[in-house]
């Protein structure tokens, strides 16, 4: 499956989270770092949600960019 995710960036470090499955998050100290273990955590998610009897949300959620001009 591929989960779109949120990568945002703080003065100090990287948060990432997935809108389709809500809890899913991870922090780092880089971009990289950030998105490694959002791939993990996702990956544990799923398997926690499973072991628990729970149904894994389909990915629903996309991400676009648009451009605006400036104020």
């Amino acid at each position: 499956m591929r989960y779109a995710i949120v990568l945002e960036r703080s003065p100090t470090s990287y948060g990432a989270y997935v809108p389709d499955l809500p809890g899913c998050v991870a922090a780092a100290e880089t971009r990289e770092e950030a998105l490694q273990l959002i791939r993990e955590a996702i990956e544990f998610h799923i398997e926690k949600m499973q072991a628990e009897g729970l149904s894994v949300p389909e990915p629903l959620s996309s991400a676009e960019y648009v451009d605006v001009a400036k104020a």
